[in-house]
């Protein structure tokens, strides 16, 4: 199902400030990457300048510096970095900031201990250094998305950075292997299970809209990929209105075999797209359901689509030519849910 984004200018008065590496990835399958090119480079930079005038990147105020670092304190613990390698990285003009750990020791800890808690790592582009290079193996191995920019982008993120920034989600995500048992035994034992999946979702307002949709209508499981999607970013969380918080959210360092093992168990794999004739309105769905959306320009993922038991159309006036994805996603989820909830 194709996205338009229409709804966001119209909502919002402007529309977020593109994410520099999302949009330009493979979006047919979440594990495929590639490096950033110097012309994407060269337009984030353009588009950050433009969004946040002549301000100096390579600095940052006392105020940010101290709010960088009782931000990270609250979230990811005590065993923190060194104050002066947090920062916050430049977001959403009318949002709080995302933190940055800059430093090759602080994301070496991170990757380690706590790598769910990092959406991606940032890198210096040809930078010839070696502990990089074992850094990025370590970041691979670890599921997390890497990526390789120009060190000016770097130094937007924090300073000093050593090359290399940890780009951090507003909450760790839950492992997929931590929680599959339970979704596999409520299949054998008969308790009703719902899970929403969202693939190339790259606005965070969007995101924090679907993440909202999904505790409103009783979604157990919300899954996201590794790879190909904005992260829990301050402005997803504010959008959710809290539901983030309450919500699982869980990203699988596979989604394509996750999806895969639910439909092995027997829940029913089901995907929102306009590109089928078969309506959701009164279809019949399974107690253990998968419900999934696509991207605001991009639609359902092939890999995602290839496992459907059923693609589902939304009726729609076709002068209206698409669904927002949190729309679509929301819709999708309550007519689940409407003999359901009460």
């Amino acid at each position: 199902m194709s996205f338009d984004n229409n709804d966001r200018r119209r909502n919002f008065g402007r529309s977020a400030r593109p994410n520099f590496d999302e949009g330009r990835f493979n979006r047919e399958h979440p594990d495929d990457e590639r490096n950033f090119s110097s012309d994407n480079r060269k337009f984030a930079g353009n588009e950050r300048r433009r969004n946040f005038g002549d301000r100096n990147f390579g600095e940052r105020s006392a105020s940010e510096r101290s709010f960088a670092e009782r931000d990270f304190n609250h979230k990811f613990g005590s065993n923190r970095p060194r104050p002066e390698s947090v920062v916050t990285a430049m977001g959403d003009a009318d949002a709080a900031p995302q933190v940055a750990v800059g430093g090759i020791k602080e994301v070496t800890e991170l990757l380690t201990k706590e790598p769910l808690k990092v959406h991606r790592i940032l890198f210096m582009h040809q930078s010839g250094n070696p502990k990089l290079y074992e850094l990025q193996k370590l970041a691979k191995r670890a599921h997390v998305h890497v990526q390789q920019v120009d060190s000016k982008i770097l130094d937007s993120y924090a300073k000093p950075n050593q090359g290399v920034v940890a780009l951090m989600n507003e909450k760790e995500l839950l492992n997929w292997m931590d929680v599959r048992e339970e979704f596999f035994n409520a299949r054998e034992t008969g308790e009703p299970k719902l899970i929403a999946v969202a693939t190339n979702i790259e606005d965070p307002r969007n995101l924090g809209a679907c993440i909202r949709s999904c505790l409103a209508l009783g979604v157990d499981l919300f899954l996201i990929p590794a790879k190909g999607m904005c992260g829990i970013t301050p402005s997803v969380a504010r959008t959710s209105a809290g539901a983030l918080e309450k919500m699982r959210v869980c990203r699988p360092d596979n989604l394509e075999a996750a999806v895969g093992e639910l439909k092995m168990a027997g829940y029913q794999i089901l995907g929102l797209d306009a590109d089928t004739e078969t309506n959701l309105a009164d279809f019949k769905f399974s107690d253990h359901a998968v419900i999934a959306v696509g991207g605001e320009d991009v639609g359902l993922p092939p890999f995602i689509k290839k496992q459907c038991d059923a693609v589902l159309r939304i009726p729609m006036k076709p002068e209206a030519h698409s669904y927002n994805a949190s729309v679509a996603l929301s819709l999708g989820l309550y007519e689940y849910a409407r003999l359901r909830i009460k």
